[in-house]
């Protein structure tokens, strides 16, 4: 299915025909299949879909960090071979280095770089403000908590001011309070920075709060499903009408698609 697209902007993200094939245990599985995306700058699109739909592959290979087996995924019309540095990724389990403070996790990035000491900590303290760390940047991980965490893991990508974030369901371990705040926190930092963002949750309420854009994936084959753009105003109400209609219309393709997970699950179960 064709994106959706504003017609005058050039896409930033292009994923055009990308497959992914894995070898494991004797079996080749097809987890992604002729994807086809283009993604205009400044758009917050949303992976939707249950587990083993290829949500974080696709992801991955958007990131560099694995290659499609075929098709091809050009940023800004060059194509994606590896990792870069207009690529910013944001995990879920947070990936801070342990023995560094915050500003220093923030920070790192800046000096592998080659930036300035003067530099690095005005955009540090810049940072630190943005997401409120302030009063926390002498701290070491072990002493945050996971929404605390989390916002370093974010500040520590926007330090290098990647075009693009790349979030693999960087709420997901979050409580309910936490999540909502970090949420408006995104919404907030995405509004003023203008930046693409590719995120990826199995919330279908989350992917409507967030994003410009949803595409929903099915379960392996990972394909799209559906690719539709959220007509609702900001910020949205999870109470109104209009956002649980389109959470009811979503439901049912993820849950569609849950119960092909289910029902391939227990076929491969019973053949091994």
């Amino acid at each position: 299915m064709n994106a959706p697209q504003t017609p005058h902007l050039a896409p930033h993200i292009r994923i055009d025909g990308v497959n992914k094939i894995f070898e494991t245990g004797g079996r080749t599985v097809t987890a992604l299949q002729d994807i086809r995306l283009e993604i205009p700058h400044g758009q917050f699109t949303c992976l939707l879909g249950p587990s083993g739909c290829g949500k974080s592959t696709l992801l991955n290979a958007v990131a560099g960090f694995s290659l499609p087996s075929s098709g091809s995924i050009t940023v800004d019309g060059k194509a994606v071979c590896a990792p870069g540095p207009d690529r910013g990724m944001v995990f879920q389990e947070y990936a801070l280095f342990p023995w560094m403070t915050v500003e220093d996790n923030i920070a790192f990035g800046l000096h592998i770089k080659g930036i300035g000491k003067a530099a690095i900590r005005d955009r540090v303290g810049e940072l630190l403000f943005m997401l409120s760390l302030s009063d926390f940047r002498q701290r070491f991980p072990k002493d945050l908590s996971g929404g605390m965490r989390q916002r370093v893991a974010i500040a520590r990508v926007l330090a290098l001011d990647s075009p693009i974030m790349l979030m693999d369901e960087p709420f997901g371990a979050l409580d309910a309070l936490t999540r909502r705040n970090l949420q408006e926190e995104l919404l907030r930092i995405w509004s003023g920075l203008k930046k693409t963002i590719l995120f990826v949750t199995h919330s279908i309420e989350e992917a409507i709060y967030l994003a410009d854009r949803i595409v929903v994936m099915t379960y392996r084959p990972g394909t799209v499903k559906r690719d539709l753009l959220v007509d609702l105003p900001r910020m949205r109400d999870p109470a109104s009408s209009e956002f649980n209609a389109l959470k009811r219309e979503l439901g049912l393709m993820v849950m569609e698609e849950q119960q092909r997970y289910h029902t391939e699950e227990l076929r491969v179960a019973a053949v091994d």
